[in-house]
């Protein structure tokens, strides 16, 4: 197995699906939190998935482990945000974890996805952790719980951001565009973008 000082893209071994939730408790026990909020939400998904067997799916009625992502370009001056045709707001890519327990594989295959920006590799050591109410006015559940973990995926220096379904735009932020009421970012977004910015600066420059 590589270390965690490498960057993982979609092909290497430790990138393979995994059906373990232990292997999504893992990812979540080791995650060193930088704040309070971090705190409190991995002792939250932690205590969760200890009483939801089935919390890597979204079959789980009142919650479930999802995986997003901060991307920053080549040389991390900018990171992509999309706007979910959904939730109607600017969030960064992610999505339901799906049976998969290997989340940094969940992270990069939706950022793919939500981005068709190829060849990204993932940082295996997840840089935030969050938990939030959803509503969903057709499930008979309608608020239930999502369990994201949060990774930095970087792109390469060629990429090109092609939005699909899911999204009405995408747009590279710099850092200092995160405040900028026209994007209104949500806390929980400006976070794992101040942190996967943070971490960028360290690893690439």
């Amino acid at each position: 197995m590589k270390s965690q000082g490498e960057w993982w893209h979609g092909e290497t071994p430790e990138m393979a699906f995994d059906g373990q939730l232990s292997t999504a408790m893992k990812i979540v026990e080791g995650f060193e939190p930088l704040d309070g909020q971090q705190i409190q939400a991995k002792q939250t998904i932690l205590e969760f998935a200890e009483k939801h067997k089935d919390s890597l799916h979204r079959s789980c009625p009142s919650g479930h482990f999802t995986g997003s992502c901060w991307v920053v370009n080549s040389d991390a001056s900018k990171g992509l945000v999309l706007l979910h045709a959904k939730a109607q707001k600017w969030l960064q890519p992610g999505g339901h974890a799906d049976g998969d327990g290997r989340l940094q594989a969940v992270a990069l295959k939706e950022a793919l996805e939500e981005t068709g920006i190829a060849d990204l590799q993932v940082w295996p050591r997840a840089i935030d952790v969050d938990v939030h109410e959803v509503v969903d006015k057709r499930a008979k559940e309608i608020v239930h719980l999502h369990l994201d973990v949060r990774f930095l995926i970087k792109a390469p220096q060629s990429a090109v951001a092609r939005r699909n379904h899911e999204s009405l735009d995408l747009r590279w932020v710099a850092r200092e565009e995160l405040n900028d009421p026209r994007l209104a970012l949500d806390p929980s977004t400006q976070r794992v973008a101040n942190y996967g910015f943070a971490l960028a600066d360290q690893l690439m420059h």
